[in-house]
């Protein structure tokens, strides 16, 4: 059975971007050893004794940490992050490709990780590509063996690695074996030192732990603008559905009987539905990202239209208005607005043709308003959808520091809210 890493697609494309990044490293290190060896002594007069230096160790190991101080350098430079980010994502794999992407480096920290990661790739894929180059010619030498005259001419000696007896002993028709066991232990190492970088890419490409918290918070703003336009829905073109559906069925009955009610409640239908499409022009110019876009701001000052739009469907509507309307700030107006809209509106809907009672009384930075109606003698049917105005309602006046109460009261159902605004909050 042949081992999983010698057939896994990931081990060759992990092997392609190690030899791309020794290629990459190649400039570097010839650069690193050019101005280096323009510090030598004899650069300028004795040319032997040059070649000699850059032969030695400290020569070579300090071109080799020039070259990857210039490597560490490049992951700076705008770009860096994203391309290597890219290319690691598609050939090296791993746990990177799970990881969100994370946005351009904008400290020092991640344009330091993405230097030294750059530097660990390059060196390493420089390793691994001289490693290929020489075990792939053993390999190949190897499997040439059995077929080539018998000491191989110039060729013996990059055999070094094989023992003699193997290359021109009696050894020498197994050649093509070890061949196969050279390429086999190079495939493996390619596997393995994939397998450690595909690791260590999530530290060094991937987000931090600041990016990480960036993309949390981006993602709970979408949740919230996404609950925020359901609202939005919900609040406008919900209200305006029930009412043209309760407006429609009243019509229907009362066409034959008082055609002059049933056309006063098409009519209503009229106006209602050019209200819903100026608010779902506003609602779907949100979902477009239009901030320009108009909304049609309903507050107190509208309340009237609504009333006579709720009675308008036979219902008596009993209303106790006081206070100053005008002295309630804008987004408290706005807020109240809507209550009254969702409370009349369930009346309407649920409880049928029965009184309803509508209280609004504005004080010192404060204002509470009721809507209560009896309880009807038969329970209404379960509604499909329940629930979501009332909870969108009493989210938004908690924002505002108010509260909101529902429920049954012996045998009268009542809403109300209570908002509180400067010093009366």
């Amino acid at each position: 059975m042949v081992p999983a890493p010698l057939i896994a697609t990931t081990t060759y494309t992990r092997w392609v971007y190690l030899v791309v990044g020794g290629g990459v490293f190649m400039p570097y290190a010839i650069g690193a050893a050019v101005l280096v060896s323009l510090f030598l002594p004899g650069t300028w007069t004795d040319p032997t004794e040059q070649r000699e230096l850059l032969n030695t160790a400290p020569v070579g190991l300090t071109s080799l940490l020039l070259a990857l101080v210039l490597t560490t350098a490049t992951g700076w430079l705008p770009g860096a992050h994203a391309l290597q980010t890219q290319i690691a994502r598609a050939l090296l794999g791993g746990p990177i490709t799970r990881d969100p992407a994370a946005a351009a480096p904008t400290t020092w920290r991640s344009r330091a990780r993405t230097g030294v990661w750059l530097s660990l790739h390059l060196l390493t894929g420089f390793a691994l590509s001289l490693a290929t180059m020489i075990l792939l010619t053993q390999a190949a030498l190897l499997a040439a063996a059995p077929f080539a005259p018998v000491g191989f001419g110039g060729a013996q000696d990059l055999l070094d690695m094989v023992p003699a007896a193997v290359v021109t002993g009696p050894w020498r028709p197994l050649a093509p074996a070890v061949g196969l066991l050279v390429l086999a232990v190079l495939v493996s190492l390619v596997a393995t030192v994939g397998h450690l970088l595909a690791m260590a890419a999530p530290f060094l490409l991937g987000p931090s732990a600041a990016d990480r918290i960036s993309a949390a918070q981006a993602r709970a703003d979408s949740l919230a603008e996404r609950n925020r336009l359901a609202r939005e829905l919900h609040d406008s073109i919900g209200h305006a559905l029930s009412v043209v559906t309760l407006h429609a069925g009243t019509a229907a009955r009362l066409i034959d009987t008082d055609p002059r009610f049933a056309r006063t409640a098409l009519e209503a239908i009229a106006d209602t539905a050019r209200t819903a499409t100026e608010e779902l022009d506003h609602v779907l110019g949100l979902l477009r990202d239009e901030r320009a876009a108009t909304a049609p701001l309903r507050d107190l000052t509208d309340l009237p239209g609504l009333i006579d739009a709720t009675g308008a469907l036979g219902l008596h509507i009993d209303t106790a208005i006081t206070g100053d309307l005008a002295s309630v700030p804008a987004v408290v107006s706005r807020e109240t607005y809507r209550v009254c809209q969702e409370g009349l509106t369930n009346a309407a809907r649920h409880a049928g043709k029965v009184p309803i009672s509508l209280t609004l009384a504005v004080g010192d930075e404060r204002l509470r308003v009721e809507i209560s109606n009896p309880r009807p003698a038969r329970a209404p049917a379960p509604a499909r959808r329940g629930g979501r105005g009332l909870d969108g309602m009493a989210e938004r006046l908690r924002l505002l520091g108010g509260r909101l109460d529902v429920g049954a009261h012996g045998g009268v159902w009542r809403l109300r809210a209570d908002i509180g605004w400067g010093s009366g909050r």
